[in-house]
């Protein structure tokens, strides 16, 4: 799918349906003239209704559908039937969704399973029918409830994206090319600055059948998480990560203070992404010779790291070792 039908931020107006009216109805015959109330209820309005579809990964089907309106309930009937209800608007998102109110920015919910369904937009009730209304006192009430109006208003859907594994590494860190050595995914690899624009995910298989899915995160820069770059639109993806992998190369100026840039960046955005596991990837590792290795060695960061080459495929079964055992070590 090419970079511009990739799609993770909408902005839609959605209204449900209003409640039908009840019915004020009084029951008449040649042989009741003065029959008791029979009037129904008013059917419930249409709701809008977001599911999880797990075969989507872009919001592209909605860039063009701004307004998003369900059905309204039918009104009540005389011999206390009750009107229709109005038709649910079903809209399919991916999985990893987020749905807030676009006036207040708050969170309201996210799909995160195949099939989950969750209302975004509420339809209005029904409106009573007079037979609610009768008692011993008052046996011929000659009104009904109207029915409820519903939602309206401005929605924003925003994506991010499910992986176990998120790739964060500078523009040219060898991120791309580690994705399509390691899975069957085709990213855009060249060899300047943003080659990546849009997220791109792969399977990568590990033994016995079993596998995990690695997504491969535009580049953040320095400055990332204050709009430079590419800014924070692709930053909400690593929300989703179960596992980091930092990606540096290892023809870095400075491999130690490009980590804590990285970190840094992350951290400014959301502080919680700390709390995430990581592991660290020296890139392009073909380029050193025993000498720099062990140069490299002293001072690394005290997490998880090793040398990896996508040439090569130096270190990329233990690479996926290291990621699997990570990934499983709580379960």
């Amino acid at each position: 799918m090419s970079d511009s039908n990739f799609v993770d931020y909408i902005r839609i107006y959605c209204r449900s349906g209003k409640g039908g009216a009840g019915s004020a109805h009084l029951y008449r015959d040649r042989f009741n003239p003065k029959g008791g109330p029979d009037g129904g209820d008013g059917g419930r309005g249409g709701n809008i209704v977001l599911r999880g579809n797990s075969q989507l990964w872009t919001l592209l089907h909605l860039r063009y559908r701004k307004h998003i309106l369900a059905g309204n309930g039918q009104p009540g009937a005389a011999g206390m039937k009750t009107g229709a209800d109005g038709k649910d608007v079903v809209v399919e998102v991916p999985l990893g969704t987020v749905a807030r109110n676009a006036e207040t920015n708050t969170m309201l919910f996210e799909i995160t399973r195949e099939g989950e369904e969750k209302i975004l937009a509420q339809g209005g009730r029904g409106g009573l029918g007079n037979t609610h209304f009768k008692s011993s006192t008052f046996q011929t009430p000659r009104f009904a409830q109207p029915g409820e109006t519903g939602e309206e208003g401005w929605y924003t859907l925003e994506l991010k994206i499910l992986a176990d594994v998120g790739l964060v590494g500078f523009p040219n860190a060898g991120k791309s090319t580690l994705l399509s050595v390691i899975s069957a995914a085709k990213p855009k690899i060249a060899n300047y600055t943003f080659t990546t624009l849009t997220p791109n995910l792969g399977i990568v298989p590990y033994r016995e059948g079993k596998s995990f899915v690695m997504a491969d995160i535009p580049g953040i820069i320095e400055g990332a998480s204050e709009g430079k770059g590419l800014g924070i639109r692709f930053l909400r993806h690593i929300e989703r990560n179960s596992l980091l992998l930092f990606l540096i190369p290892a023809d870095s100026d400075d491999i130690i203070n490009e980590y804590r840039i990285l970190v840094g960046e992350l951290e400014k955005y959301n502080p919680e992404l700390l709390d995430k596991k990581r592991i660290l990837a020296i890139t392009k590792s073909d380029l050193l010779d025993k000498e720099l290795m062990d140069e490299i060695k002293n001072g690394m960061p005290p997490i998880p790291w090793l040398f990896i080459s996508s040439f090569t495929r130096q270190g990329l079964v233990k690479l996926k070792r290291m990621i699997w055992n990570t990934l499983n070590e709580d379960s």
